[in-house]
């Protein structure tokens, strides 16, 4: 949980968050978690009650600390696919926890944010179409899954093929890539699955998920991407959104290292390249 605080810090320190900018969420209520995740997982996240066998899927331990940063993460997606909404742009200093499903937690992931937000922002009225474009390098299949029922919300994840989890999901659009592919050849795939998208969904949100687990020392990761590929991703991913005036927020996704400093200096590329993107128009 360190890269979150170290993330926030190094957007300050380079005058990108300044307060005037930033948004607080709220703690998520039970019952608005129950309308997306089975409620006595919920309950049994919330009151440490999971058997040991899901804790070991979940990949980490339960403590108070975890629970309230898992019920305030995704009340910061929804708020930031909010404010996207009013502003044509916004980011989220965490999020992406697409391995959570309806009931049980995997690979780190305990509720989905993701499809929680969809979830919520359809049911208000607000938009008919969004599209989630998951570029973490591990397959979205909580979100896959748990959407799998609303036409209104288009899944699409870019992933390593030959990676965690071994059983694959079917989103609405999977590009499985090969390992070690290299930065030409994974922008060429971002950019033209993109631009299919965007016509054919024709979304009026993107919720873009910037996992750095891309890296090409990332442990977890299996394709070599360097920090400038990432960066190249995240301008044009954004850029592409905003052309067409579609807002876009954007969520950290997954990233790996044991040096914190950085890792949270490479989540922060996303927020960096919109920041850029905002001050140039």
């Amino acid at each position: 949980m360190e890269k979150f605080g170290r993330l926030h810090d190094h957007l300050r320190r380079n005058g990108m968050a300044a307060g005037d900018n930033e948004f607080r969420p709220g703690r998520a209520k039970a019952s608005l978690l129950g309308q997306v995740h089975c409620s006595r997982y919920v309950d049994a996240i919330l009151n440490n009650t999971l058997a040991p066998k899901a804790l070991r899927r979940m990949g980490l331990p339960w403590s108070e600390e975890l629970v309230k940063r898992t019920c305030i993460a995704p009340m910061g997606t929804l708020l930031t696919a909010q404010l996207a909404l009013k502003h044509g742009l916004a980011c989220h200093l965490a999020g992406g926890t697409h391995h959570a499903h309806y009931d049980f937690g995997s690979g780190f992931c305990i509720f989905n944010d993701l499809a929680l937000s969809a979830r919520v922002l359809l049911a208000s009225g607000g938009i008919e179409r969004l599209l989630i474009f998951d570029c973490d390098v591990h397959q979205g299949d909580g979100t896959a899954a748990m959407l799998a029922d609303e036409p209104r919300a288009f899944t699409c994840s870019l992933h390593c093929e030959k990676n965690f989890p071994v059983r694959k999901t079917r989103s609405d659009r999977d590009v499985g890539l090969p390992l070690g592919m290299t930065d030409r050849d994974y922008l060429d795939s971002v950019f033209a699955t993109l631009d299919a998208l965007l016509d054919h969904v024709q979304p009026q949100l993107v919720l873009y998920d910037a996992g750095v687990d891309i890296f090409e020392q990332d442990p977890l990761g299996r394709l070599c991407i360097s920090e400038q590929g990432i960066a190249d991703r995240d301008h044009g991913v954004i850029e592409r959104c905003r052309q067409r005036h579609i807002p876009v927020a954007t969520v950290i996704g997954g990233g790996y290292d044991d040096d914190r400093e950085a890792l949270a200096r490479r989540h922060a590329i996303v927020i960096e390249q919109a920041f850029e993107l905002q001050v140039e128009s």
